[in-house]
């Protein structure tokens, strides 16, 4: 992480002629260019004041294998981040049981349950009913993960899209949140919402357009937005943020997945929360405090989350 305190100095030595003292500080200023930040956690730990301790995570695989060995250790780090409520959502039949479990260990984890697209070598024609009766009996704070991925080769895009209606019909039965994947495929998702109709959701990990996000917003849907947001590339994205209403926005980690530009090649975890908070501040010219009370309250509405 480069240190902004050695350009002075870097400055002045150039100005006053000082060839063995720049060559040093510039040495060391390129070095920091490429060390990663010595406390990962560090950038949750500053945050403070009263909203930005009860921060909704909208999206994390906290049943993920990646924290098998850890798992009670993650959720306090996030609660001490300031993460009360998390939301944990399926992505196989199989993986139901092991999220249910997981949800009851700790206060503050809401299960969704769904088949989502990357995994549809392990989806099952009878997974669908099996969903149906699973939402029956768990009553879970949403549908999903579900939706399309028109990224992953060798994907059927027949397969997903059956499987992916015949989970928004659910989440209409049922009158449930819908949690979407749609990557390289908003369109088609948008597409797909509005044959179902009366649907309301999120669209995670959004990275689509201000028109698709416009249409989205129409349809009752609120985008999900997390580490990706943090790197410099992700221009389009950040101009997007800096212009969307706040009242469509979602705060997520999808934890392990996606790490921010802080941790960038580590696992990532629910408690980098803040993180995410504090660039979408910064990018609209807004109090954190602000940003973290209001998505925390969209979060609160979408899924029937309790009062804190």
């Amino acid at each position: 992480m480069a240190n902004p305190m050695l350009l002075p100095v870097l400055q002045w030595a150039r100005r006053l002629r000082y060839p063995t003292l720049f060559k040093l500080t510039a040495g060391l200023f390129a070095l920091t260019l490429f060390i990663p930040d010595p406390i990962p956690f560090r950038d949750h730990a500053t945050a403070s004041g009263a909203a930005l301790n009860l921060l909704v995570d909208s999206h994390c695989h906290l049943d993920a294998s990646e924290f098998d060995g850890d798992r009670e250790a993650v959720v306090d780090r996030a609660r001490a981040a300031g993460v009360q409520m998390q939301v944990v959502p399926a992505v196989t039949a199989a993986s139901w049981p092991k999220l249910r479990e997981v949800c009851q260990q700790a206060k503050g984890l809401y299960p969704a349950y769904g088949l989502h697209p990357m995994f549809l070598d392990q989806h099952r024609p009878e997974h669908l009913p099996q969903l149906r009766e699973w939402i029956k009996q768990e009553r879970p704070c949403a549908i999903g993960e579900c939706g399309l991925d028109f990224f992953v080769e060798g994907l059927d895009a027949e397969a997903q899209h059956e499987y992916f209606l015949g989970q928004l019909k659910l989440a209409r039965e049922f009158d449930l949140p819908v949690i979407v994947h749609a990557r390289r495929a908003v369109d088609a998702v948008i597409t797909a919402i509005r044959r179902i109709g009366g649907l309301r959701g999120v669209v995670h990990s959004f990275s689509g357009s201000p028109e698709q996000a416009a249409q989205l917003r129409k349809l009752g849907f609120l985008l999900g937005l997390g580490g990706p947001l943090t790197y410099e590339r992700a221009q389009r994205l950040q101009r997007l943020v800096r212009t969307m209403p706040l009242e469509q926005l979602l705060l997520e980690t999808d934890a392990p997945d996606q790490p921010d530009a802080g941790i960038r090649g580590q696992r990532n975890e629910p408690a980098r929360l803040a993180v995410i908070a504090r660039h979408i501040a910064a990018l609209r010219g807004m109090d954190i405090e602000d940003v973290a009370r209001a998505t925390t309250d969209n979060a609160r509405r979408l899924f029937s989350l309790p009062a804190p």
